[in-house]
């Protein structure tokens, strides 16, 4: 078996008195498409922040392809980071800039290819993704599917080992979503990806993810195939990933999840 590409050990994450991740280990596989799960407000963004650098733990580590996040000095980090593709919940353009400058902001800020280069790779990433004929056009002609499209094809433009999804599902209808759905798993396997998801849509994620880890009141209370998970007994998982009003999840966000 190989070595996790991401290794999450033993985190504790505090914002100020409260408690945002208790005792958070997960190990993500290589090549794999994982899907962080759980109500909001439980730390699922949070955990793509400190894979990426921009948070640290109070304790415990995160290892990228096998270097320690909190131990990189400011310019290992920004080195580690171009191997790593983000793509925001809302798309996140560049509202400014046509389809093709957005797509192209990348190769712009951290390489010296030419512009005949730039301009090849970015109509490449824009076919693979459908969008070849929108180069010219500016964001908010776009529907949320195509920008969300677009900003898929940025996550990936510089060759990524990983690409982090913070809610690429919300907003959209359900074509849109089967779209986006079905570009993740294609580019994630063509490309020989890493894709992390942060989603509550369990619908999309049983039909897309390798993995689920799900998370509640600061803790990991289960990880395992979309499948398996379906059919846990255990009353918290069952009770998200079936949608019961009824269970030890609150409503309510002041409330902890009660083991």
């Amino acid at each position: 078996m190989k070595d996790p590409i991401i290794r999450l050990s033993n985190l504790v994450y505090r914002r100020g008195s409260k408690v945002i991740l208790n005792d958070v280990s997960m190990d993500i596989k290589r090549g794999s498409i994982v899907a962080i799960m759980g109500p909001s407000g439980v730390g699922k963004t949070t955990i793509l922040r400190l894979i990426s650098g921009q948070l640290h733990p109070n304790k415990g580590s995160v290892e990228v392809n096998g270097k320690l996040i909190s131990s990189l000095s400011r310019r290992d980090l920004y080195t580690c980071r171009k191997e790593i593709g983000v793509l925001l919940q809302d798309g996140a353009l560049f509202t400014d800039l046509t389809v093709f400058e957005n797509v192209a902001t990348p190769l712009r800020e951290h390489t010296d290819l030419s512009e005949e280069e730039i301009h090849d790779r970015v109509m490449d990433k824009l076919k693979s993704v459908g969008l070849a004929d929108t180069a010219k056009l500016m964001p908010y002609s776009l529907s949320g599917g195509m920008a969300r499209r677009v900003a898929l094809a940025r996550a990936v433009i510089m060759n990524p080992r990983i690409v982090l999804f913070d809610e690429p599902m919300t907003g959209l209808d359900p074509i849109a979503m089967s779209t986006i759905s079905r570009l993740i798993r294609v580019t994630n396997d063509e490309l020989g990806l890493t894709s992390v998801i942060v989603t509550h849509n369990v619908d999309q994620m049983n039909k897309l993810v390798d993995y689920c880890f799900i998370l509640a009141g600061a803790k990991l209370i289960a990880e395992g195939s979309p499948q398996v998970l379906m059919h846990c007994d255990e009353p918290a998982v069952d009770q998200f990933m079936n949608g019961r009003v009824e269970g030890p999840i609150s409503f309510n966000v002041a409330a902890s999840y009660q083991t």
